[in-house]
Formats: C-alpha cells, sequence, structure tokens
C-alpha cells in the first residue's frame, strides 16, 4: 500500500471512524488469495479485478483459503491441511486480532464461511482422534470465542459455504465432507480407503443435518470444494481416491432435494485432469460452471444448465477459480492472474498463489 493510505488507515483507527471501516478502506479488493514470496515466507493477498495487490499481510505458514468478512476488513486465514494455525487478521493494519485453536485431537482443514450478518464464524475440523468430522462455531462478537460444535455429517469435511436464505429464513450450510480419515502423524495420507465414503451435507444452526451420497461405485470420490449460486444451485468438485486407470467425474451439480447430476469432459481431456479437480466457481452470470486442476494443468468449462462440456484453457499449476462479469479470473502456482470470458489482460506476480480464490 502507499503510504498516504496507510497514514490515513492510522488516523481511522485512532479515531472513533474505527468501526465503521469496510472494504472500501483497504481498497475494495475483490479477492483474497494466499501466496509464497521469493524469499520463502508466506501471505495474504488482498487483490483488484485486474490483479493488482492492493494489500499483502504476513502469515505464519502455507496459508490454503480465507474467509472474507462480509463487510468488514476482516479475514480469517487458514492453514493448509494438515496445519494448526486460524488467524483473524485486519486488514487495514495487517494486526492479528484473534488466533483461533482447536481442542486437542483436531485440526482444521483449510476452509470456514461467516454467517449472513458476520456475528459467526463456522470452521470445518477433522476430529482424528475419533475419525470424525465437526464444526467449530466462533463468536466475534466475544473476540471469536468458540461457543460451539456441531457434527458435520460425515468423515473428513473440508470446505462449507453458507447457501442464499431460503422463504422461511433459515440459514443452512453445505459442507463437503471428503470422506478421507487423516491423522497428522501421517501427514495427508488417507488412513480408511477401505471403508471412505464422501458425502455432502445440509446444515442447519440447530444441529440439523441431511445428506447425500454418491452412488457405491463413487465412494472413493472425495467431494472436497464447492461453489453455489444465487438461486441456489450447487457445483461441487472432488478428487478420485481410487485405483489408476479410472477416471470418475470430477464435477457435480445438484439442487438440494434432487439427485446429483455428474458431468465430464470427452474422455481426453477428462483423463488430462488426472483425476483432479482443485476448485470450482460458477460464472459471473451463472450460466458456466469451471473446474482447475493443478496436476492436469487445465480448467474445463461446462453449461450450467446442462452439464454439457464447453471448452479447455490449459494454464501451468493452475488452481484458484473465481467468478467475474461474464467469465472467471485464474490464479497459479506460476504466479498467473487470468481471466477466461471477461475483459482483462492476464497478470503476473513473482509468487506462488496457493489452492484458492476466494471473492470478498
Amino acid at each position: 500500500m502507499r503510504a498516504s493510505r496507510r497514514g490515513f488507515l492510522t488516523g481511522l483507527l485512532a479515531s472513533s471512524l474505527t468501526p465503521q471501516l469496510t472494504w472500501a478502506d483497504v481498497g475494495a479488493p475483490r479477492f483474497l488469495a494466499a501466496a509464497k514470496t521469493p524469499d520463502g515466507t508466506f501471505r495474504l493477498f488482498g487483490l483488484a479485478q485486474n490483479g493488482e495487490a492492493l494489500f499483502d499481510l504476513p502469515l505464519p505458514g502455507r496459508g490454503h483459503a480465507a474467509a472474507a468478512h462480509p463487510t468488514r476488513p476482516e479475514a480469517v486465514a487458514f492453514a493448509r491441511r494438515p496445519g494448526t494455525f486460524a488467524q483473524v487478521i485486519n486488514c487495514a493494519n495487517g494486526a492479528v486480532t484473534a488466533t483461533l485453536t482447536s481442542p486437542e485431537g483436531r485440526h482444521f482443514t483449510g476452509h470456514g464461511a461467516f454467517d449472513l450478518a458476520g456475528d459467526l464464524l463456522l470452521t470445518p475440523e477433522n476430529d482424528y482422534e475419533n475419525g470424525m468430522g465437526c464444526v467449530a462455531i466462533w463468536d466475534r462478537r466475544r473476540g471469536y470465542r468458540r461457543v460451539g460444535d456441531l457434527p458435520s455429517g460425515g468423515i473428513g469435511p473440508h470446505e462449507m459455504l453458507r447457501l442464499p436464505v431460503g422463504l422461511d429464513g433459515a440459514e443452512r450450510f453445505v459442507i463437503a465432507n471428503g470422506g478421507i480419515d487423516t491423522h497428522p502423524e501421517s501427514g495427508r495420507s488417507p488412513l480408511n480407503l477401505p471403508t471412505m465414503r464422501a458425502n455432502l451435507t445440509l446444515m442447519d444452526l440447530n444441529g440439523g443435518l441431511e445428506v447425500v451420497e454418491l452412488d457405491s461405485a463413487l465412494r472413493l470420490n472425495s467431494i472436497r470444494h464447492l461453489a453455489v449460486r444465487p438461486d441456489g444451485l450447487l457445483a461441487f468438485a472432488m478428487q478420485w481416491q481410487g485405483a489408476d486407470g479410472t477416471h470418475p467425474p470430477l464435477l457435480g451439480l445438484i439442487r438440494w432435494g434432487e439427485a446429483p447430476r455428474l458431468v465430464q469432459a470427452p474422455a481426453p481431456q477428462h483423463a488430462g485432469m488426472k483425476n483432479y479437480a482443485g476448485s470450482v466457481a460458477f460464472s459471473g452470470d451463472g450460466r458456466q460452471v469451471a473446474i482447475t486442476s493443478p496436476r492436469g494443468n487445465a480448467v474445463q468449462l461446462f453449461d450450467a444448465a446442462t452439464g454439457a462440456f464447453l471448452r479447455q484453457v490449459d494454464e501451468t499449476d493452475v488452481c484458484g477459480l473465481s467468478a467475474l462479469e461474464g467469465g472467471f479470473v485464474l490464479t497459479s502456482g506460476k504466479g498467473v492472474i487470468r481471466h477466461i470470458g471477461a475483459e482483462g489482460a492476464p497478470a503476473r506476480h513473482d509468487l506462488a498463489f496457493d489452492n484458492h480464490l476466494i471473492a470478498v
């Protein structure tokens, strides 16, 4: 940030206007992304639509994703699984205002989601001592105090998203329970392949759960990442844990209450994704849905209404993906920020962007 902006923010932070700070006061970033710098340190970046870095803040280790507060310039940065840190960062001055700590025997999974008001933060956790998934509830109004604990509805929860509020006014969240049981002592190695079963779980804040599973033949297809359209259509991305030589679908679409639809590219392009979808997003107009594969160095685009494959865009080590008006924006481990089907020239930073590009 320029010195003038930093000085302006310092003045605000020392005044009674502090509670009124919004994302506009830190440059109105469109996205948050964790990245590794050339000197080997890790930082959280606020990015403009054109790829400009509006701010960058230090992280204690490799980041995975972040949760952006709905209105305040405040982000919760999560370590890459099975890392343990989750820090609440004031994006106006870089201060770590809270550090979240899971109970012994648990760790965060790299993601989290705020409720609509921004008063509660929900974080999926792996209860590795008991081999089950949980969701912790943190009260921002009380300094991010841990105030509750709910079951995730499965094993190995990863990403969770808040759904659009329904006609009944209730807030609900969808959890991608990847099905993989891990333990810090074994790193990211799955411990339960003989019994693994991924699912999608619909959860409300009262602990109500509704679970959807794929066909048993796809039980090793780990559901990892999610995207939701304003009308409630949900997209989910998967990572196959089964035998080599098998190439099951990596993308699904579902409206809650209906059966999921699984879609994939033609065989040569689909096999090239190497059984790994890293991120998923709808386009800004909601007409398309896309997945990325850092292993396959590709982005695949589909028609969100029919599931038809549209095209593939090649990009080395691509993983981060988010919506833009008329298309998408992606980030890569090579520092590339690139638009697909939307206006904007590519940008490149001397950085290695991590897995996700989070919309603010």
